[in-house]
């Protein structure tokens, strides 16, 4: 099948030539989400029948890590917006119209973040301390403090959830979606971060934010689940996040392939450090390690898209590839970075902000910690607890 893109070599250069003024001025990239825009790129997963480009998610890691090799903060913005559109279509392709209005309003326009992470919580998706408090018309009120809520400056819509506690049967996970113009919503706090600084991911907090009984799409008991809503967020979030980084890394190869040919060695007579056998290998190890990321995640992708059942395996699968690629492509870059010698450390060579931008990728869920215990549970089971050994 013809690989479907979107992104133009055009309008990422231009999005290139962006990225060190956003960084530096600590700016949401306004020019590019216009650009994006107009190019038809916040519907591209959105089914062709319904307005969109029809893009699976295999597709849209591509695009995702081409963008992410022009302008990392901007993709990693716009990633969230992504998650939301392939939660909605994943859960469409799996004959459950209750997420189909994130695909229309999408089509129509509207922007999508994800309003999920909670300082110290690291139960993630399967618990949260924010307040979901019914009305009893079947809508919710949400009350807590939300972080790294990217593209804070500009969403419409905020996907989130918080515990309903007042159940007599027990505490449910309710999750929603609100209108920023709903009220109850504030950005609060800080971002002055070392990277990933034109996501403007600021905190969010909700005093009352409002969801209607029709923006309800679930709810459902805390701890883990394969309902396919959370299972399609887990897909999109760790799928896409991996794109992210690994397009990252792969610009990093290209930036220190392009320096090593103009390094110069005094030592050896001049010639350019791409001679230098250390350099060499230093940069195809790096290739090597990267290399071994694209397939993974073009597989997990396909088995999403195609609905495949990989079992009890799924979810520690999906934690893996992001937290694989991640780590891969802080390695990755930072071999580039020490290829390409003490110019990389300055603030304004393009190596410097990738490395900054590529140590971002540590702090996403999964972290590696998690997976190692995610994993650890399939193959040993879960550590009893004391006094039931």
């Amino acid at each position: 099948m013809t690989e479907r893109q979107i992104l133009t070599e055009e309008l990422l250069n231009r999005i290139r030539a962006r990225a060190a003024r956003y960084d530096a001025e600590n700016t949401f990239p306004h020019e590019d989400l216009a650009d994006l825009q107009a190019a038809g790129y916040l519907t591209a997963m959105v089914p062709a029948e319904l307005g969109g480009a029809g893009l699976s998610l295999e597709e849209m890691t591509r695009e995702q890590m081409r963008l992410a090799g022009a302008a990392p903060a901007t993709a990693l913005a716009v990633n969230m917006h992504h998650v939301w559109v392939g939660v909605a279509k994943s859960v469409h392709d799996r004959g459950d119209d209750s997420c189909d209005f994130i695909l229309h309003e999408a089509a129509a326009g509207e922007i999508f973040a994800f309003g999920v992470s909670e300082a110290g919580n690291d139960l993630v998706l399967f618990g949260s301390v924010t307040e979901a408090r019914p009305d009893d018309e079947g809508g919710y009120s949400f009350h807590g403090l939300k972080i790294f809520t990217s593209l804070a400056p500009v969403w419409t819509r905020l996907g989130t959830f918080g515990q309903d506690s007042t159940r007599p049967d027990g505490p449910l996970n309710v999750w929603g979606f609100l209108d920023r113009d709903g009220g109850g919503v504030e950005t609060v706090g800080e971002w002055d971060v070392m990277g990933m600084r034109a996501s403007q991911s600021f905190s969010t907090r909700l005093d009352g934010a409002h969801a209607a009984a029709d923006r309800i799409v679930r709810r459902i008991p805390p701890g883990p689940t394969m309902d396919p809503f959370i299972f399609g967020i887990f897909a999109n979030f760790e799928i896409l996040l991996a794109a992210v980084y690994t397009g990252v890394a792969k610009r990093a190869i290209e930036v220190a392939v392009t320096t090593v040919q103009k390094r110069t060695s005094l030592k050896n007579g001049g010639a350019p450090y791409a001679n230098d056998p250390d350099i060499r290998w230093r940069l195809a190890d790096a290739a090597i390690q990267l290399d071994g990321i694209y397939p993974q995640i073009a597989q997990a992708a396909r088995d999403v898209d195609e609905q495949v059942d990989r079992g009890a395996l799924w979810m520690p699968q999906l934690s893996a590839v992001k937290s694989r690629a991640s780590e891969v492509a802080l390695d990755v870059v930072t071999k580039c970075v020490r290829a390409s010698g003490g110019s990389s450390y300055s603030n304004d060579k393009e190596l410097s902000r990738l490395y900054r931008d590529v140590l971002a990728g540590i702090f996403h869920p999964s972290d590696d910690e998690s997976v190692h215990g995610a994993w650890a549970n399939v193959l040993l089971g879960p550590v009893p607890a004391p006094g039931t050994e």
